[in-house]
C-alpha cells in the first residue's frame, strides 16, 4: 500500500511538472484560442517524460476545459484567454485529493438525486442491469468475499437508470476514490455488509415500483447505515 501512495504522489508531481511546462510554452509562444500545441512527442522530447506521461497531462487539461484534442488533427488552445488560462491552471495545480468525508457527502448528494431520477426513468434494460448488480453483490456478501466493488456497481447502474449523463459521469468519476478509501478504512464489515443486501432489495423494489419517494427514502436509510462512522475516520 505505501509503495502504490508513492508511485500516485510521484506520478502526480510529473503531471503537474508538465501542465506547468505546457503553461510556460503557451505564454512563450503567446498561443491564442485555436492555435495548435505542438505534438505529443515533441512534447515529450522536449520535457523529457514519457508520451504517455504528456498524454495524461493534457487529457487532465482536456478535462477541465483548457484544451481540445481532435482526431487526426492534433491539441489546440480551447476558447479562452491567456490570462483566465493562466489563473485556471493555477487552480488545478493546487487541487489535492479529495478527502473521504468529502467523497462521501458528493455520493449522497449525488445519489438521493439519481435515485429519484432513476425511479421515474428507468428501463426494463436499466432493471435487468440493476438486478444483475445486486445478485452479484449478494453472491459475495454471501460466500464471504470483499463487495465493495459490487455495492458501488450496483450504485452505478442507479446512476445510469437516472438518464442524466453529467450524474453518470461524475459517479465515474469519484467512484475509483471511494473504492480505495473503503478498502483504506475497512469501511463495509461483514456486518454492514450483510444489512446491504436487505437495503439494495428495498431500493431496487422502489425503483421497480416508480415510487420515487420511497426510493429516497430507502436510499436515505441505506446511507445512514453504511455510513454511521464514517466522520470518525
Amino acid at each position: 500500500m505505501r509503495l502504490e501512495i508513492l508511485t500516485k504522489s510521484e506520478n502526480q508531481e510529473i503531471q503537474n511538472d508538465i501542465i506547468s511546462k505546457i503553461r510556460d510554452l503557451m505564454n512563450f509562444k503567446n498561443l491564442e484560442p485555436g492555435d495548435k500545441l505542438p505534438s505529443e512527442r515533441m512534447l515529450s522530447e522536449k520535457f523529457g517524460v514519457s508520451r504517455s506521461n504528456v498524454r495524461e497531462a493534457i487529457q487532465k487539461l482536456e478535462f477541465y476545459g483548457l484544451l481540445k484534442s481532435k482526431p487526426q488533427s492534433g491539441t489546440f488552445v480551447a476558447d479562452i484567454g491567456q490570462i483566465a488560462m493562466n489563473g485556471m491552471i493555477e487552480d488545478i495545480l493546487r487541487l489535492e485529493d479529495p478527502e473521504f468525508k468529502s467523497l462521501v457527502e458528493t455520493r449522497i448528494l449525488l445519489e438521493l438525486k439519481t435515485v429519484k431520477l432513476a425511479a421515474l426513468r428507468r428501463t426494463e434494460g436499466d432493471l435487468i442491469m440493476l438486478e444483475e448488480a445486486l445478485k452479484a453483490y449478494k453472491e459475495k456478501v454471501i460466500n464471504g468475499e470483499d463487495a465493495v466493488q459490487e455495492d458501488l456497481l450496483f450504485h452505478l447502474a442507479i446512476a445510469k437508470a437516472s438518464g442524466n449523463s453529467t450524474m453518470n459521469t461524475f459517479m465515474l468519476i469519484i467512484t475509483p476514490e471511494i473504492i480505495t478509501n473503503f478498502e483504506k478504512y475497512h469501511v463495509c464489515d461483514k456486518g454492514l455488509a450483510f444489512k446491504g443486501i436487505e437495503e439494495h432489495q428495498d431500493i431496487f423494489d422502489a425503483i421497480k415500483k416508480q415510487n420515487p419517494k420511497m426510493a429516497k427514502a430507502k436510499m436515505k436509510i441505506h446511507f445512514e447505515t453504511l455510513y454511521q462512522y464514517c466522520y470518525n475516520v
